[in-house]
């Protein structure tokens, strides 16, 4: 399978580079090389390398970043930290990249940080991580303003899955969660959250990757007989698990973190033990230039965006590109990094997320002013640790897809937090 895999990730990486160069209607007399590690052998990682490609296509439509056509380097993670690491040590030491993009899981981009974006002084964009021990690196001053990411903190996910629970009167709930850095600090948050609100956790058991068996640890959630079960897992394992669970009666009622958004998960387990199964995610906020996106999206790929992560990809990307834009040609990684907050500026002049608004802020900058990105995520804004807030949603698995149960925009998500505190 694996080999297979990687066949498919390769045969992915030229279709891509093949539609860039034959999508590419601005004539440029020097390339500019970017890294992208992404989990392209999963199917909930190719729309995010997808998306990526696609800003990478309209920034080059635009005249490229400082006169250079941009070439994205897609190598795939298999949401692997030691696959990851070795990808992103060949993008910086072979392809001399300046910016990496990605990767999504925390557990492949914790140890690409640290072995290799800090060391190396490259600049590292994730859409996706989401594990508050990189702000706890940050505020240690690990990062070196090197670390950027567009999806916010564990500790919103946690929250809104905590609520979840409480809403359909849960009182006891098991927990299965990957046993890397995500699952690990989402496990912790979550079961604080739990207990803030009052509801047991009767169990909660690490979950490795590629085991043959998971009836060890699913027999040991079991043990307490619990009216819920919440799910911090991605596809692969979560479907392993989940499929134990059910065979040895298990109760369908349960709450997936938002890594369980997936085709090959709902189809996988079916869709007919997945009735009182709520997900969680972030979401954009309800504002134009979110929408915009939707419209941008559908017109590209014929098709909404409903993918865990795309929007934050697709931001990550276009503001990486912005800050390069911004640093000028034959950047480092740290100055590139130095620039995010010109391209972010709430005092900036407000620019679109698409390609006449790449073209508007390249002059901007060139004249000493900054912009305002308003993109698929809205008006986005990085802290001192280069992190983000969002909206959160409470989603169900359909026939076609997921739908959307709840939304809670920002205001809403931190008064939550707040009354647990």
């Amino acid at each position: 399978m694996k080999k297979e895999n990687g066949r498919f990730a390769v045969k992915l990486g030229a279709a891509i580079c093949l539609a860039f160069f034959a999508s590419n209607s601005v004539s440029q007399a020097c390339t500019t090389k970017v890294g992208a590690v992404l989990p392209t052998s999963v199917d909930w990682g190719r729309p995010i390398a997808e998306t990526a490609q696609f800003v990478v296509e309209q920034v080059n439509e635009s005249g490229g970043v400082s006169g250079c056509k941009i070439e994205m380097i897609l190598r795939d993670t298999q949401v692997d930290p030691k696959v990851g690491v070795d990808a992103a040590k060949a993008l910086v030491d072979l392809d001399g990249v300046q910016l990496l993009l990605g990767a999504v899981s925390s557990g492949v981009s914790m140890p690409i940080l640290t072995s290799v974006s800090v060391p190396s002084k490259v600049m590292q964009m994730s859409c996706c991580s989401s594990s508050t021990a990189f702000s706890k690196l940050a505020e240690d001053g690990k990062t070196k303003g090197l670390w950027y990411r567009t999806f916010a903190t564990t500790g919103v996910q946690s929250a809104v899955g905590a609520k979840v629970a409480k809403d359909r009167g849960f009182k006891t709930v098991a927990i299965l969660y990957k046993n890397d850095d995500w699952g690990q600090d989402l496990n912790r948050l979550i079961t604080r959250d739990f207990g803030a609100l009052g509801i047991k956790v009767t169990s909660a058991v690490a979950i490795n990757d590629g085991q043959p068996s998971y009836k060890a640890e699913v027999t040991n959630a079991l043990s307490g007989n619990p009216e819920a079960l919440y799910l911090g897992l991605y596809p692969n394992e979560g479907t392993a698990a989940v499929r134990e669970w059910l065979s040895l009666g298990g109760t369908q009622n349960m709450i997936m973190a938002n890594s369980l958004k997936s085709e090959d998960f709902r189809e996988n387990v079916g869709l007919q033990y997945l009735g009182n199964a709520f997900g969680t995610d972030t979401a954009s906020p309800r504002v134009a230039s979110a929408d915009e996106f939707v419209k941008l999206y559908k017109s590209h790929f014929g098709k909404e965006p409903s993918g865990p992560g795309l929007a934050n990809s697709y931001d990550a990307t276009m503001i990486a590109l912005l800050a390069m834009e911004a640093a000028g040609k034959g950047a480092t990684g740290d100055q590139i990094a130095s620039q995010v907050s010109r391209v972010t500026d709430p005092e900036g002049t407000p620019i679109t997320a698409d390609a006449a608004g790449f073209k508007a802020a390249r002059t901007i900058l060139a004249e000493g002013g900054n912009v305002m990105y308003q993109g698929a995520t809205g008006n986005v804004r990085f802290d001192k640790n280069g992190d983000v807030s969002a909206p959160a949603v409470v989603w169900k698995f359909t026939d076609t897809g997921t739908k959307e149960i709840e939304y809670l925009s920002l205001t809403e998500v931190d008064e939550f937090i707040a009354s647990m505190n």
